[in-house]
């Protein structure tokens, strides 16, 4: 293991080994990330067919970069090797991606002609080659800086983001954005004259940038363009109206500034099922209103019908069957006398909102015990007399305090010392005699009969008088 680590250039030796993107968008892998994307690489079902050889081999280089090549000398290959191809000037390093019958299927989809000639392949990489373009790649970050220095000195409106060395580091392809036409000609004379080599510049797209670098996309998956896309299609906004998609450019544009690729992918679903469903300018026409098309969900088939045009009024959500039937009527000169009312108004989702089921601070509110009113001979003594403290009470018990009313002010309490005595200020009245307890006398009557009787109740409640 030792030895291992102390090897810079690692060769495959087996034949399961893969190649890894390198923008490491896939996750990883078991080779180095030398060579392509895994959006370029495709897997070989037709490996194990006997008779599957072809003599054109499919070569994957820096970035999106790919070519085919020829295997005129007819060295095996085998997928993720490293060889030495024709180059003009020169030779290049890369790393093979597909062999096979494959390759025809993989031609025919890039749209190369009949008549394009193939360079050769000239035989594996060495160790010798492989040190020479480890050296040519560990310039490729320093020439990007300076290129992109000297572009701005010029006045040229262009990002140069990427450079790509030669297997040999006699070239160098500048990989460059531009919203317009640039003249860089005076960029290419000036380029090569402070890095000595040969100069290519090719022009990419938004698109392309963005799955050079990768990223995340706001689905919490790697950019599509990142990992299996490898052609790009244009994508219009009509594809987000079939959709029902808000037309925001916050949420519409992409990483690259550009309309989301993933518009595309589910935009044929839609188109056949609105093609399945009432057509927008047809109204329904019933006895108290007319109702007009307002909102509809494809892939339910239902439509929602207000009687405003712009405005959700009184709305009716109905199938595609049910306003079917309701058109057909219309035709023939019928008019229902409603439609299909929508039951509860606007539904809301069956799950709900857990959030708004209870209060958070709920346990935070304490109830107030409720006073229980007094019921039977209770009540009546407590209208009729002031009950008098028990005479086996303790008169000691701190009574609770009563709650002070709206507008009446509380009395000052007496300052109170350390030691328990009242503070210096009005002296306190020591002969205050205790008031007198209340009890209820009942009137007396002018009959002096009754009047004796009552006396002679009160003395038996009250008792003998001293």
């Amino acid at each position: 293991m030792d030895e291992n680590k102390n090897i810079q250039v690692r060769m495959p030796e087996s034949e399961d080994s893969c190649i890894k993107c390198d923008a490491r968008a896939c996750g990883g892998g078991c080779c180095n990330d030398d060579v392509g994307r895994c959006n370029l690489t495709s897997t070989n079902w037709l490996e194990d067919v006997p008779d599957n050889d072809y003599e054109i081999v499919e070569v994957l280089f820096k970035n999106t970069r790919r070519g085919f090549y020829r295997n005129s000398i007819h060295i095996p290959l085998k997928r993720g090797d490293w060889v030495a191809v024709e180059a003009n000037p020169g030779h290049d390093i890369g790393r093979v991606g597909l062999t096979g019958r494959l390759v025809k299927n993989q031609i025919k989809r890039v749209n190369l002609r009949k008549d394009t000639e193939f360079l050769r392949i000239f035989r594996k990489a060495k160790p010798a080659d492989m040190e020479r373009y480890e050296q040519a790649k560990a310039r490729e970050e320093d020439t990007m800086i300076r290129s992109r220095k000297i572009a701005v000195d010029l006045g040229l409106k262009m990002k140069i983001g990427d450079v790509e060395y030669q297997g040999d580091g006699n070239k160098a392809i500048f990989y460059y954005i531009a919203d317009e036409r640039v003249d860089f000609r005076q960029l290419i004379k000036v380029l090569a004259d402070v890095f000595k080599i040969r100069v290519e510049m090719k022009q990419i797209g938004a698109r392309q940038e963005a799955g050079r670098i990768g990223g995340i996309g706001p689905c919490g998956r790697p950019l599509c363009c990142a990992t299996w896309m490898s052609g790009f299609v244009s994508v219009a906004t009509s594809a987000a109206r079939f959709q029902d998609i808000s037309l925001n450019p916050q949420n519409l544009a992409g990483q690259c500034a550009k309309l989301k690729c993933c518009i595309n992918f589910e935009v044929n679903t839609y188109v056949e099922a609105i093609r399945q469903l009432p057509p927008k300018d047809v109204h329904l026409e019933t006895k108290d209103a007319t109702y007009y098309y307002f909102k509809a969900d494809a892939l339910k088939r239902e439509i929602i019908y207000s009687t405003e045009r712009n405005s959700p009024s009184n709305t009716v959500t109905l199938t595609a069957a049910e306003a079917f039937e309701v058109i057909a009527l219309n035709k023939n000169g019928v008019k229902p006398d409603t439609l299909k009312p929508d039951e509860g108004g606007k539904q809301g989702s069956p799950f709900g909102d857990l959030l708004t089921q209870d209060s958070i601070s709920r346990f935070d509110k304490k109830k107030k015990k409720k006073k229980k009113k007094p019921s039977g001979d209770k009540a009546m003594a407590g209208k009729g007399e002031k009950r008098t403290p028990d005479a086996g009470a303790d008169q000691n018990v701190a009574k609770p305090e009563r709650k002070q009313r709206p507008g009446k002010p509380k009395k000052p309490q007496q300052p109170q010392q350390d030691n328990g005595q009242p503070r210096a200020g009005k002296p306190q009245r020591q002969d205050r005699m205790p008031k007198p307890v209340k009890t209820f006398r009942p009137r007396q009557p002018k009959d002096g009969n009754a009047a004796q009787n009552g006396n002679a109740q009160a003395q038996q409640n009250n008792g003998p008088k001293e």
